[in-house]
C-alpha cells in the first residue's frame, strides 16, 4: 500500500492521507476508525455499488466496532441534483445522524460528488470519507475537496470546496466496473498525460493496452501517478484560482456536450471529444504541432474512447452550454489549450467562430489528422 499525505497551507491549512493499494476493503474497518472522526458513521452510496459491496463494508465496519449505517440512491448522474441530496438529509435526520456522526462517501464520482456536498451542509458540516470505486474517482474527484451537484443549467453549478478526512483508494473495485465506467476514467489518466510530462503520456502510450486489461502492476502505477499529479495542483490551488484550472483541460466543451445530449453522453467520451477539441484549438490558435495533436488523437483512440462528436448533438445547443460554464470571467469563456505535451495556458481569447468549426469538423469527420 502506498500513503501520499496532501497539505494544503495557508489559511484553512489542513491534511489528509490518500492511501492507495489492492485489498484495502479488507482492512476497511481499522483503517476508518483509525482516524477517529465520527462515533457514528453513514455509508453514502447508490445502487450499483450497494448489491456488489454494500454488506461486505458494513460487516467490515461493524467488526471494527464502528456504529454504521448505509444510505443508497438511484445510480446515475440523474440523480446528482437537490431533490436527491435533500431525500439523503432527511434520511440522515431520521437515524438521528448529529454533528459527532461522519460520512462515508462509497462509490463513484456521482456517489462522492453529493455525499461530500450533504457533509459540507449537514448541521453546518460533517466529516467525510472518500472511499471511490469507479476508476475516475479514483484518480480524480475522489481528491481535492470539490462537491457538487447539477442544476438543469448544467453540471457541478451549486457546490462546495470541503476537503475529506481521509481517501480509500483499492484498485480491485476496477474489477467489477463496466467498460465504459472504466472509459471513463481512462479519459482523467490521458488528461493528466497530456498536462503533466511528456514521460508520463509516453508511458500511457506503451501500456495503454495493458491499462484496458487491468493489469494489476501497470494499473495502480497509473492510479498512483494520477493522484500525485492531482495532489501537487490542490496543494498549489485548492480554491481552483490559478493551476488546479488545468485539470480541466477537456472539461470546457466536455461538460457542454454531455448537457448538450441530455447527459446520454457519458462524462469520459464527454472529456475525450473535449480533449480532441482542445488540442484542434491548440493547433489553430497557439501553434501545437500537428505531430503532438495527431499523438492526442491516437491515444484517445487507443484508450477505446470516441474520436468524432455525434452529429445529432445540436451545434448551437453546445455552444449555448458553453456559456453556463463556471469557470468562467464574465462572459469570458477559459479555455485549457497546451504548447504541447505537459505545458498547459489558460487562455480566454477563443473566438466562437472557432470552436463552431472545430465541432463541425469533429461531426463531420472520424479523424481531421
Amino acid at each position: 500500500m502506498k500513503t501520499m499525505r496532501l497539505n494544503i497551507k495557508g489559511e484553512g491549512a489542513f491534511a489528509y492521507d490518500i492511501r492507495i493499494g489492492y485489498d484495502i476493503l479488507e482492512g476497511i474497518g481499522q483503517g476508518v476508525a483509525e482516524f477517529g472522526t465520527g462515533r457514528r458513521y453513514v455509508a453514502i452510496t447508490d445502487t450499483n455499488v450497494a448489491p456488489l459491496y454494500g454488506e461486505a463494508m458494513l460487516k467490515k465496519l461493524k467488526k471494527a466496532g464502528l456504529n454504521c449505517d448505509m444510505i443508497e440512491f438511484p445510480a446515475g448522474e440523474a440523480s446528482k441534483n437537490i431533490n436527491t441530496a435533500l431525500s439523503v438529509v432527511q434520511q440522515l435526520l431520521k437515524l438521528g445522524i448529529d454533528r459527532k456522526s461522519a460520512i462515508i462517501a462509497f462509490g463513484g464520482g456521482v456517489v462522492g460528488d453529493l455525499a461530500g456536498f450533504v457533509a459540507s451542509l449537514y448541521m453546518r458540516s460533517i466529516p467525510y470519507l472518500q472511499i471511490p470505486t469507479t476508476l475516475v474517482a479514483q484518480v480524480d474527484s475522489s481528491i481535492g475537496g470539490k462537491t457538487a451537484i447539477d442544476l438543469e443549467e448544467g453540471k457541478n453549478l451549486m457546490g462546495t470546496f470541503y476537503q475529506p478526512r481521509a481517501v480509500f483508494i483499492d484498485p480491485a473495485f476496477l474489477e467489477t466496473l463496466p467498460p465504459e465506467e472504466f472509459g471513463n476514467g481512462l479519459a482523467e489518466i490521458v488528461k493528466y498525460g497530456i498536462i503533466d510530462s511528456e514521460d508520463f503520456f509516453e508511458l500511457l502510450e506503451d501500456k495503454m493496452a495493458d491499462i484496458r486489461k487491468c493489469n494489476r502492476k501497470v494499473l495502480v502505477r497509473v492510479i498512483e501517478m494520477s493522484c500525485g499529479i492531482k495532489k501537487r495542483l490542490v496543494e498549489i490551488d485548492e480554491k481552483d484560482q490559478g493551476p488546479r484550472h488545468f485539470l480541466n483541460y477537456g472539461h470546457t466543451i466536455g461538460h457542454a456536450l454531455e448537457a448538450a445530449s441530455g447527459y446520454g453522453l457519458s462524462h469520459g467520451k464527454g472529456v475525450s471529444l473535449g480533449m480532441m477539441a482542445a488540442a484542434r484549438l491548440s493547433e489553430k490558435i497557439c501553434g501545437l504541432s500537428a505531430g503532438y495533436r495527431k499523438r492526442v488523437d491516437i491515444l484517445i483512440e487507443k484508450a477505446g474512447l470516441p474520436t468524432a462528436i455525434p452529429r445529432g448533438i445540436n451545434t448551437d445547443l453546445i455552444i449555448s452550454k458553453l456559456t453556463a460554464d463556471k469557470k468562467k470571467s464574465g462572459s469570458i469563456i477559459n479555455f485549457v489549450l497546451i504548447k504541447k505535451i505537459g505545458e498547459p495556458f489558460i487562455t480566454g481569447d477563443v473566438k466562437e467562430t472557432i470552436v463552431r468549426e472545430t465541432i463541425e469538423e469533429m461531426k463531420n469527420d472520424r479523424r481531421t489528422a
